[in-house]
């Protein structure tokens, strides 16, 4: 069983001031993360400490005393000379912006100044803090990209260009009847292109093509387990669409990953089931 992204919000120096940390921490433990906070006045060897000790995967640092400069860079010292590099440390509090390029060089990560939403933070740090994380926290058994969605008005007016100028073959066609979608499948190479027109106004996709118009509209990864998969990105911290695996076009179950959480790309595990139609057949 996966956890959850484990952040350490610190408050090096003498700054008596705890307002602001107190609402980030809250802020990242309703985003799902597990936070740990270590109250006022830490010394960046204490910090340090702390964070190795906890087996933290991100230090987030408060100031508003005006020693950021020499206190933030401290930090990311100490966490080096205890072999913790790959511990993403970031910072915020009221610091000037000519101060954030040096504090970047010295190894913040990012600067957040105020008026940064929670949303953003926490965004950021899932971006970046999954580069560190051990191999049993990761999404287990993706075996490929298994297709990408294109949404369309209408496959009969979009099929003829993968047709007859690119020469592929549809070789599934299926109405998914609860998300109010006709689908056409074409192989590319060990993927599939998967073209989604709407077979009312009310549904997903017709949603997708009033707002955005037509073009890609998710890309889906081959899982080994589909429910192991939401487990493990649960625990990491990403919302769910789907909380359980549900049916989904060619016999597969799928599922998605919230969009504001995979950098603006809407994400589906998807495993096949016994029942998948096999390759080759229209209906």
């Amino acid at each position: 069983m996966t956890q959850p992204i484990r952040v350490l919000v610190a408050k090096p120096g003498l700054d008596g001031h705890d307002r602001g940390a107190l609402v980030i921490a809250q802020g990242l433990r309703d985003q799902g993360m597990e936070v740990i906070y270590t109250g006022l006045r830490q010394t960046p060897e204490q910090i340090a400490n702390t964070a190795v000790q906890e087996d933290v995967a991100c230090v987030g640092l408060s100031s508003l005393s005006g020693a950021h400069l020499e206190l933030f860079p401290e930090v990311v010292r100490q966490l080096r000379a205890r072999g913790a590099e790959d511990i993403l440390v970031v910072g915020g509090g009221v610091i000037p912006d000519e101060d954030i390029p040096a504090l970047q060089a010295a190894g913040i990560a990012h600067v957040f100044t105020p008026g940064t939403r929670i949303e953003d933070v926490a965004a950021f740090i899932r971006a970046h803090v999954h580069n560190h994380l051990p191999a049993e926290h990761a999404v287990p058994g993706v075996l490929q990209i298994d297709h990408i969605g294109i949404a369309v008005h209408s496959l009969a007016s979009a099929l003829p260009m993968y047709t007859q100028l690119l020469g592929l073959t549809v070789y599934h066609e299926e109405v998914i009847a609860d998300q109010q979608v006709r689908t056409a499948f074409l192989r590319v190479g060990e993927t599939d292109l998967e073209l989604l027109e709407p077979t009312d106004g009310s549904g997903p996709i017709a949603q997708f093509l009033q707002r955005r118009g037509p073009g890609i509209h998710h890309i889906a990864y081959a899982v080994a387990d589909i429910e192991a998969s939401l487990r493990a990105a649960r625990a990491a911290g990403y919302r769910l669409i789907d909380e359980a695996p549900r049916p989904g076009g060619h016999g597969k179950q799928i599922a998605f990953l919230h969009p504001k959480d995979t950098g603006g790309v809407l994400v589906e595990f998807c495993q096949r089931g016994v029942g998948a139609a096999e390759e080759g057949a229209v209906e």
